[in-house]
């Protein structure tokens, strides 16, 4: 016999049992029968006459008994006459289940090799499919899911997964249960994207995890001149499906639209799937995207916030071509990223940490990146970027904390290799050099083009006495930019403490890395 789950509660049939997130609940027996019966008959209107059947035998009983049957099943479910969330009253007619409800066999939910749940509505966007017949269009798609992820990253009381933990699942068919035990997560969105000459048709679906259950699905379609507000509809019936006593202020938040210049728009798409998409021509494609998507629109926060930040990255990995015009280019496009940005996270994330690069400004740098975090409290991106900052001000324990965090928030994430380099720099930093290297070689192994990763482990391994591993990464180092020196790294990282910057340098210099 199935189980019946809905909201926080689950009722077994089987044990007569009725179970809320609180523990067990107490209810009599006519109380739980009369639930039942409403749930197994959820989709029509059940009659006294019909209760009167089922829970009573067909006796005849008072109107206030029914009624006072009624609230006690209210209440032990957490809904009241005035909410009437899941038990509505049809006048004249009778009560109707209301609530979305999904069934699954007794140990069925295998938590074994999951993640722990966090202790608040947890949820994962998958990316949408492109239905479009046009392998172009995936760069919409794609940005339709990142706005909706970012829409609902800014609820405080919701866990989001991010982005690039979501999109290690494009193009896979998976199983959604597997998903929510690998991300951690109760819910599951799913959908597709149809555009078509200036229409868009979205569909979405949301599935629970842990029993593969529909909670809700609904199709929107519109012209494209409307699809920020096709946006703000899905993102609103997600969060209600969640939890529907959402109050209004909480929506409200959710509705943020990145720029009402839809050219703009669709350039800032075209250069965030470069960016994902990693490497220096894609980068260098990335910034002119970006680049054109300002010429549009002079005000758009976040296209200054990531141009300033492909800026940061060409220079971090020895790509830039012309050292001063970068530094100085990037400066400019993140002052106005943070500038314009005030309410934007992303503006404030990349353009905040790009700015504490280009002009060693750490405690400014740190609370652009902190204000980011008020407004989407689930932003990876936020949390490793400023984990970084607080490396180059002298606090690696408290940066490695917020590395651990942002690896949570997004454990598949594409950046994953930038966040255990930076767990790396920090043990490096704190003196724990063993540490240091086993980040760093993690980091390596899976990405390696990272200089900064090689960089890290040669450090780590010369200042611990492994002077022959030293020099073999230190080849690693010298092969992905030739060029590097001491000097120039001190220009691009900006140590506040002239130790840190030492210690670093010593182990460099021990490896082989010439001034």
């Amino acid at each position: 016999m199935f189980m019946l789950l809905f909201g926080d509660c689950v009722l077994d049939a089987e044990r007569r049992e009725l179970k809320r997130a609180s523990g067990v609940v107490s209810t009599g027996p006519q109380v739980f029968d009369l639930l039942l019966f409403l749930i197994e008959n959820r989709a029509r209107v059940v009659s006294k006459d019909d209760l009167l059947e089922a829970v009573w035998g067909g006796r005849i009983v008072s109107e206030s008994t029914i009624t006072s049957h009624i609230n006690a099943a209210r209440t032990a479910i957490g809904d009241s006459g005035q909410e009437q969330k899941f038990i509505r009253t049809v006048p004249r007619k009778g009560f109707r289940f209301v609530g979305a409800v999904t069934e699954a066999p007794p140990g069925a939910i295998d938590r074994q090799t999951a993640l722990a749940l966090p202790d608040k509505p947890s949820i994962a966007v998958l990316p949408f499919v492109n239905l479009s017949g046009d392998a172009e269009q995936d760069y919409f798609a794609d940005g339709m899911v990142e706005d909706i992820i970012t829409a609902l990253s800014h609820i405080g009381w919701l866990f989001v997964i991010a982005r690039n933990s979501s999109f290690a699942y494009k193009g896979r068919t998976s199983d959604v249960k597997q998903i929510g035990r690998d991300l951690g997560v109760r819910y599951v969105l799913e959908g597709s994207v149809r555009k078509a000459a200036n229409r868009v048709r979205i569909t979405g679906q949301l599935i629970d995890a842990e029993t593969g259950g529909h909670l809700w699905a609904e199709r929107y379609e519109g012209a494209l001149d409307d699809v920020f507000e096709l946006q703000d509809r899905v993102t609103e019936s997600v969060v209600g499906a969640i939890a529907q006593e959402l109050e209004r202020a909480e929506i409200a938040r959710a509705k943020r639209k990145p720029t009402e210049s839809l050219d703009a728009y669709d350039y800032f798409l075209r250069g965030m799937a470069r960016f994902h998409a990693g490497g220096q021509e894609n980068f260098d494609r990335a910034l002119a995207n970006f680049r054109k998507a300002i010429d549009l629109d002079p005000e758009y926060a976040s296209a200054y916030g990531m141009a300033a930040w492909s800026l940061f990255w060409r220079r971090l990995n020895g790509w830039s071509t012309d050292l001063g015009q970068d530094a100085a280019d990037g400066a400019r496009l993140a002052r106005a990223a943070v500038d314009l940005g005030k309410n934007d996270a992303v503006a404030l994330t990349r353009g905040g940490h790009a700015l504490a690069h280009f002009t060693r400004d750490l405690d400014a740098g740190i609370d652009f990146v902190d204000k980011a975090l008020v407004l989407n409290p689930n932003l990876a991106s936020a949390w490793f970027l400023g984990a970084f900052l607080r490396i180059w001000r002298g606090e690696p324990d408290e940066a490695v904390k917020r590395f651990e965090h942002a690896m949570r928030l997004s454990p598949l994430d594409t950046e994953t290799f930038r966040m255990q380099t930076g767990v790396a720099m920090a043990h490096l930093m704190a003196k724990r050099f063993d540490d240091a290297r086993i980040w760093a070689e993690r980091a390596f192994r899976d990405v390696p083009i990272f200089p900064l990763s090689a960089a890290v482990i040669s450090a780590s391994c010369a200042l611990s006495g492994r002077l022959d591993e030293a020099r073999r990464a230190m080849a690693d180092v010298r092969r992905l930019d030739p060029t590097l020196r001491l000097a120039p790294l001190d220009a691009w990282l900006p140590f506040r403490r002239r130790e840190d910057f030492a210690l670093f340098a010593e182990g460099l210099q021990k490896a082989g890395l010439p001034e």
